[in-house]
């Protein structure tokens, strides 16, 4: 596995912390405003990457953002009816979808690469799979995982044209932009009180907007430089592996033996993909 798949990794360890801290967060502020703040903290952190941008990044960035921001307060949303575990199975059907979406778009479609989603998607499925379903958070988390592998394919043919840190600064700013417009759509006496309801999850924002958006975003972006839409697909996969680990320690919830074999099933098939 060479040093761009293991950013990706990297960037999939970090985005496994991610569950645990947004049903936290869940608890004092809605999906929207926790999305809306985090790109926030990440907008001033990647601005000055963004001065005397040429046009073609704002407007890459701008689809990309928006692209990112459907599926990145889809998500959020879903965490407010569903668990981490359910979370992190659902959104990990993308696994399936970037190939088929890049093979519909005219790109190859190999034996290995069906295999290994498959076999990803039901290690996922057996390690995070636990009921509860409830059909405003599924489908909002399906929603997610729809929007994130458009997003996937999109950054991997717009990265071509641009630097790694310009299209994640344009991206990043956009989604915030983006997200302050749709906002007030909460209500305002829900914006009235969110400075009130933010402050104890104040460091889990920061931890979102600076490390896990604007920073990852960045490494996602240089990652796939180098790293095909369905490879970066599957390295993802392991994004619930993280998640269920994170979630049992922080969270307390279960992890079962079967837990642990459908994680062991996910990495075997990243390897496999790699091989």
């Amino acid at each position: 596995m060479n040093i761009h798949a293991l950013l990706l990794v990297l960037v999939t360890l970090v985005w496994g912390t991610t569950f645990p801290l947004l049903k936290s967060a869940a608890q004092h502020i809605s999906g929207l405003e926790i999305s809306a703040a985090r790109f926030w903290v990440a907008a001033l952190c990647m601005t000055p990457f963004a001065f005397r941008l040429k046009w073609a990044a704002w407007r890459d960035g701008a689809l990309l953002g928006g692209m990112a921001l459907i599926s990145y307060i889809s998500q959020a949303v879903g965490l407010q009816y569903i668990s981490s575990n359910r979370s992190a199975f659902l959104t990990s059907l993308n696994v399936l979808f970037v190939p088929f979406m890049a093979w519909l778009l005219g790109g190859k479609l190999t034996l290995k690469v069906v295999l290994a989603s498959a076999l990803a998607c039901f290690g996922i499925g057996l390690m995070s799979w636990d009921g509860g379903s409830n059909w405003l958070g599924d489908g909002s988390t399906l929603i997610a995982a729809l929007s994130y592998a458009a997003y996937v394919l999109m950054l991997s043919r717009m990265i071509k044209n641009h630097q790694p840190r310009s299209l994640a600064a344009t991206q990043i700013i956009m989604m915030a932009i983006i997200g302050t417009i749709i906002l007030p759509f909460e209500g305002s006496a829900q914006l009235i009180s969110l400075p009130e309801r933010l402050m104890p999850v104040l460091l889990i924002i920061l931890f979102l907007g600076a490390i896990a958006t604007a920073g990852m975003l960045f490494l996602q972006a240089i990652g796939q430089q180098h790293v095909s839409a369905t490879k970066t697909a599957l390295i993802f996969s392991l994004e619930p592996v993280f998640a269920a680990v994170f979630s049992w320690l922080w969270l307390g919830e279960q992890l079962s033996l079967r837990a642990a074999l459908g994680g062991g099933i996910v990495v075997i098939a990243v390897v496999l993909s790699e091989w």
